[in-house]
């Protein structure tokens, strides 16, 4: 699959902020860039490892992505946040839709997922003050059996699903596998009903 059609799947879902989506008060808007491209093996995501000094999320997969500044929207935030992390160009990104928003409890965040298409994979430069590394996933890899697992946590009625991908030496958790696991249901369905990609 090309990443123009995974990111048409993700405008026709129309998702974005749903009714009972859970806040904090006090939580911090944030925005993070869900950009896909095209690689070898059809559409691929950017996704960064988190520098390992870093105060919050040290050494975590993440999207490129950080608060709302004051004056700014979701869309020019996560540009902005791209831009200073992996030196995308702001030119190259085309934000297409968005996936369910979310908080965290940890971070106390709301977070605002935008969806980008690319085009072909740019060449990026980490900013290492802030990330370690830069890694372009397969969304087919990310939609393999063998890549993901999910666990309970919490007691009933209280428990909720955590989404886990297993990738070579990294485990991706927390709200960027539940953004990665709406993703991949919106682009490929439900986890049960995917046919071997």
């Amino acid at each position: 699959m090309s990443a123009e059609a995974a990111v048409r799947a993700v405008e026709t879902a129309g998702l974005g902020q749903q009714p009972g989506t859970p806040t904090f008060d006090g939580a911090r808007p944030s925005a993070v860039l869900v950009a896909l491209a095209d690689g070898p093996a059809g559409a691929e995501v950017l996704l960064t490892k988190r520098a390992g000094h870093l105060r919050n999320h040290a050494g975590e997969i993440s999207f490129p992505g950080g608060r709302i500044e004051p004056g700014e929207t979701a869309v020019q935030a996560a540009i902005r946040e791209a831009h200073e992390e992996v030196a995308l160009a702001p030119a190259a990104v085309q934000v297409r839709g968005e996936l369910s928003h979310l908080s965290t409890v940890v971070s106390r965040s709301y977070i605002v997922p935008l969806v980008a298409h690319l085009g072909e994979r740019p060449s990026l430069i980490a900013e290492v003050t802030e990330v370690e590394r830069i890694l372009w996933v397969p969304l087919t890899e990310l939609a393999h059996g063998d890549t993901y697992r999910e666990e309970w946590w919490g007691t009933p009625p209280l428990d909720r699903r955590m989404n886990f991908f297993e990738l070579d030496d990294e485990t991706v958790w927390g709200a960027t596998a539940h953004v990665l696991y709406e993703l991949l249901c919106v682009v490929y369905g439900p986890p049960a009903t995917r046919t071997a990609l």
